[in-house]
């Protein structure tokens, strides 16, 4: 009883007699005779000594049925089927018979019996010494006395369907079987002198000898799924438990043992109270009345006892309605009712036995909430003990459940700082820390000064990460462990920290630029925007070189060069033009590449580049230094990838005159060419100018004799020059020349006389040519009256023989005009575009209605613009109008030679007026 003494002992049972509710709350009383007990399907099962079978419900009621003549010496009752098999004697002399018995169905009353046939497959009487069934209903074994085992394989619930094999024969009795059903079926087999197991999977049934110590009869049982389905042997010095391939752990309990049973997770033993000289084994299945027992129950998993108790004469122990009953030979039922976990926690809590009620809960499948609440205690109580290490291990077990400032309050101080590093730790692992807790360890770490522990934790594989990685670089930053911080930001990827730090706190300018090299194309354009400017003020050729490799066609460093060409990875250049801020030679290195590379790059490209040279040619002093940089200039001009407005303003702020008047030339700016020519005095250029694009833009003669008018120097030579020209185009009216002339005080008659000549001369020969016309159209007009007053005064004889269009001789039906012509009918329908007009003349009447309607179109419009000038405070505005509506554009008649410059009359004298009013403004 040694071992079993060093158990701790615990009350985890409330005992009481059953009692009968039928009869006044009287002691319930067990049926006289009770030769066999099992219980199942909500039934206690029993048999007498006198055949009898006996059912007792939850509430107490007795039912029985004569099941044999004689008596009933061994029943077993399904757990998984209502379903009874007993073993009994009918008769004196002959083999024992089993009956199988159906409970749910009747027969005159009584269960259904569905099967009877003898327990010994031969003629000699041999008694049963156990019995046990497979719950799928195809296996039944039974024990002989003899030694022998008898299977049976099928239904056993029919004839018909079975089959019965003598599986072992030996000399020793038999004391108990088991099946075990896990991926194979095995039936564990008990003698008083060895252990059997038979492997019924395989067909010749392979025997295992398992051990060469016995038990006594009903000193075996087999443990549920939480002892693995191991067989329990309970001998006289060991409690042994058996797996099919060998003995497993033994439990030194002493005693001799005269019952064990299996329930629910406890092992359930009654041994005598005082040793028996009787060493007789097979006999011990006889209790003497006037013997006292101790039962005692067993947690094998948790190693204590939850129960023991003195009982006198106990027959069996069977489990029912969530209890367990002790059937006694004096007729009385105990009930044990197991307390409730959380009573039985209560009790160890009293005795500070954490680890046992920690062992107990996991037993009792205590749920997450349950066991935290255990730690916590545990853990206060070690804490209150001054067991620092072990209550943080507690605690450690709490996370999840328990506040964790809860913890982090208690180890606060400094003595305690590794035991408060160790909860963070776990806390970590567990991927339940906050920001807080983050910041909290590694000021742990910090202050420990364990940098092993720091790198550890910090160089977690991918898969362990259990921290706020940005946290965990922001604290090492603060707290000058900058390389950490570094390998932190690297390993996770936090390319925006990795770089503050490099560039603000370590100053590695050129390990950040490696850095952004290596990164994918989207992360490596972002941070170069983001730190270009620093990294161009530190490392501007390695700057410089990185954009141009972002901004062509980029590739991580250090990545295969992808197959996939169609894949091309290049930023906007001209959105890293601001890193170069003070840094020109760079940019325009840069730019030069990129316009080189990518004909097509932005426009603010061309732009910066453009000023970039013009700079250069600003300030180059060496004369063929400064023409190259021009040429360069011009090139970039002529691209025509610049914007005008930029590039021209750009032209200007330099003064550079090659780009200004390309960039005026290819706007089609003439008068912009010709005013630059006049503020730099270049009064050759002026003609040039006017000869160049005169034809393109008539309005620069005119104001280039302005120009020379107002100088008082002598441009006579280029006034000359300017008249002939406008004489020659007819440009201006001669009043409009000699009123500008008559502003500039060199400007002599005879400078404008040999012009005024030809002028006077040209308008003689044209009043010549006019009057010699209007003698025409008089002598014209006279004929065409006396014509048409023959034609109103006297008939009209029609003498045409052919016809006018087809010239074919004239036949009926044909169509006369009064203008001689004449005409097939048919001819005339085909060609004529009026019923009422000569098609022959057609085209010259109408030429003659078009000068008519022009002249009278003209005569209105003239009447109009000089009645909206006369009206109108502003004139110009007037001009500008009719100027939009294409008034003063030279209405081209059918009757005007081609090729003809004349001045209108309209515009002519539009123009006049124009400037009369203009005058009487000024």
């Amino acid at each position: 009883m040694a071992a079993f003494l060093q158990w701790r002992k615990f009350v985890f049972f409330d005992k009481e007699a059953v009692s009968d509710p039928l009869d006044n709350g009287k002691k319930f009383v067990l049926p006289k005779g009770i030769s066999a007990s099992d219980s199942g399907r909500g039934l206690l099962v029993l048999g007498d000594m006198e055949g009898r079978i006996w059912l007792v419900t939850r509430s107490l009621q007795l039912t029985s049925f004569q099941a044999y003549k004689l008596r009933v010496t061994h029943l077993y009752q399904l757990k998984q089927h209502s379903i009874l098999v007993s073993v009994g004697l009918d008769e004196h002399g002959i083999n024992p018979l089993v009956k199988v018995w159906n409970l749910d169905k009747r027969d005159s009353g009584n269960p259904l019996c569905t099967r009877i046939f003898p327990a010994n497959l031969g003629t000699k009487p041999t008694e049963v010494s156990c019995l046990s069934i497979h719950e799928n209903l195809n296996f039944m074994a039974i024990g002989f006395t003899d030694g022998s085992v008898v299977l049976t394989k099928g239904d056993i619930t029919r004839d018909r369907h079975s089959k019965t094999v003598t599986l072992h024969e030996g000399s020793s009795p038999v004391t108990g079987l088991a099946f075990r059903q896990v991926k194979s079926t095995h039936l564990f087999v008990a003698t008083l002198e060895k252990v059997y197991c038979f492997t019924l999977s395989i067909k010749e049934y392979p025997k295992v000898e398992l051990d060469s110590h016995g038990c006594a009869l009903r000193c075996s049982s087999l443990a549920d799924p939480s002892q693995d389905s191991q067989f329990i042997v309970a001998g006289d010095e060991c409690i042994y438990l058996y797996q099919p391939d060998g003995r497993g752990p033994c439990f030194a309990f002493d005693g001799q043992k005269l019952l064990a049973h299996w329930h629910r997770g406890y092992l359930f033993l009654v041994i005598k109270d005082v040793k028996s000289p009787n060493k007789t084994g097979f006999g011990r299945g006889e209790i003497s009345s006037s013997e006292k027992q101790l039962l005692t129950v067993y947690d094998l998993d948790n190693k204590f006892i939850a129960y023991s108790f003195c009982f006198d004469d106990v027959i069996d122990v069977v489990a029912e309605w969530g209890s367990f009953y002790i059937l006694t030979r004096s007729g009385t039922m105990f009930l044990l009712q197991e307390k409730d976990t959380q009573t039985k926690l209560e009790m160890l809590f009293k005795k500070n036995l954490f680890v046992m009620a920690i062992n107990l809960a996991k037993s009792q499948h205590l749920d997450s909430d349950g066991l935290s609440e255990i730690f916590r205690q545990y853990g206060d109580h070690l804490y209150l003990k001054g067991d620092h290490d072990g209550a943080i291990q507690q605690y450690i077990r709490t996370i999840g459940k328990l506040e964790p400032s809860y913890v982090i309050r208690k180890f606060l101080d400094a003595q305690r700082i590794h035991n408060l590093t160790a909860y963070l730790q776990a806390l970590h692992r567990k991927s339940l820390a906050n920001a807080d807790h983050t910041t909290l360890l590694l000021n742990c770490y910090t202050k420990l000064k364990d940098s092993s522990k720091l790198e550890e934790f910090i160089k977690s594989s991918e898969t362990e990460v259990c921290f706020d990685v940005e946290i965990a670089i922001k604290v090492l930053r603060q707290a000058g462990y900058h390389r950490p911080a570094v390998y932190l930001a690297e390993k996770h990827k936090h390319h925006e920290w990795y770089m503050k730090i490099q560039l603000e706190d370590l100053k590695n300018y050129q390990e950040g630029l490696h850095y952004i090299g290596c990164l994918p194309f989207e992360q490596a354009e972002s941070n170069m925007k983001r730190y270009g400017k620093t990294l161009m003020h530190h490392v501007p050729e390695g700057t410089t070189l990185l954009l141009k490799n972002i901004c062509t066609n980029y590739y991580p460093t250090g990545a295969a060069v992808s197959v996939d060409h169609c894949q091309v990875n290049k930023a906007n250049s001209e959105e890293f033009i601001p890193i170069f801020a003070n840094n020109p030679r760079e940019l325009k290195a840069f730019l030069e590449h990129m316009i080189k590379v990518d004909p097509c790059s932005p426009q603010g490209v061309y732009d910066t580049l453009l000023e970039l040279r013009l700079q250069d040619w600003a300030h180059e002093e060496d004369l063929e230094k400064k023409k190259i940089l021009q040429g360069e200039a011009v090139s970039l001009l002529k691209s025509d990838n610049t914007v005008f407005d930029k590039a021209l303003v750009l032209c200007q702020m330099h003064n550079f005159k090659e780009g200004i008047l390309y960039l005026y030339e290819k706007g089609k700016l003439y008068q912009q060419i010709m005013h630059y020519h006049m503020q730099n005095e270049e009064y050759g250029k002026v003609v040039e100018v006017c000869k160049h694009y005169g034809d393109q833009e008539g309005c620069l003669w005119e104001q280039a004799l302005g120009y020379f008018a107002k100088k008082e120097e002598d441009c006579k030579t280029f006034i000359s020059e300017v008249l002939h020209h406008i004489d020659q185009k007819n440009l201006m009216p001669p009043l409009l020349v000699v009123q500008t002339l008559a502003h500039n005080s060199t400007a002599t008659l005879s400078v404008i006389k040999e012009y005024l000549i030809n002028k006077l001369k040209r308008e003689g020969q044209q009043i010549e040519a006019d009057d010699k016309k209007i003698s025409q159209y008089r002598e014209e007009t006279s004929v065409l009256r006396s014509e048409i007053k023959e034609l109103k005064t006297s008939a009209k004889i029609f003498q045409k023989t052919k016809c006018n269009m087809c010239n074919s001789p004239l036949e009926l039906p044909s169509v006369h005009f009064l203008c001689s012509h004449s005409f097939h009918q048919h001819c005339f329908e085909s060609y004529a575009e009026s019923e009422a007009e000569c098609p022959t003349c057609t085209p010259e009447n109408r030429k003659v209605m078009d000068m008519l309607r022009s002249q009278d179109q003209k005569r209105d419009l003239h009447d109009h613009f000089n009645r909206q000038l006369r009206i109108s405070n502003d004139g110009f505005s007037v001009v500008a109008d009719y100027f939009g509506r294409g008034v003063f554009n030279k209405l081209t008649l059918v009757t005007d030679p081609p090729g003809s410059k004349t001045v209108g009359s309209l515009e002519v004298d539009l123009q006049r007026d124009l400037l009369i009013h203009t005058k009487k403004n000024n």
